[in-house]
């Protein structure tokens, strides 16, 4: 009898194929990885105010957003997008390109990282949520 991923095979005869049974677990955890970046819950808030696609491109392409760790992002037109960090963070930049679909951008960086935020208008700041619930508001949009 042979041995596959520490599952015995059934045993193959005249007619049949030998089947390999996979532990659930090497099924389940890239289907789980795979589902879509821009299906996550962000958890807005009653008093959050959420853009449309339109409104939120109005306010963030070809604007630098500054945030309160001095880190900038820049959403260009041409759906290139960088991320500059704070000198006093080590600085330099991340590079990627970006697309804006209801009130979420996804960005997908040049590394293949990707990541999806929801943005909301907070009281009278734009805000960027994440999907593993964090909230980043921005000190200043220039």
């Amino acid at each position: 009898m042979k041995q596959g991923w520490g599952t015995p095979d059934r045993e193959a005869t005249d007619n049949s194929a030998s089947v390999t049974l996979v532990p659930m677990k090497y099924v389940l955890i890239p289907l789980l990885l795979a589902a879509p970046v821009s299906a996550q819950d962000y958890n807005p808030r009653d008093t959050d105010t959420v853009p449309t696609a339109q409104e939120l491109s109005e306010i963030i392409l070809v604007h630098d957003l500054e945030y309160f760790d001095g880190g900038v992002s820049r959403y260009n037109t041409d759906g290139t997008y960088t991320w500059t960090y704070n000198p006093d963070n080590g600085g330099g930049v991340w590079y990627g390109h970006h697309e804006i679909t209801d009130n979420v951008a996804c960005i997908t960086f040049v590394t293949g990282v990707e990541r999806c935020d929801m943005f909301v208008q907070a009281g009278d700041r734009l805000t960027v949520l994440t999907a593993d619930g964090q909230r980043f508001p921005i000190r200043e949009i220039r």
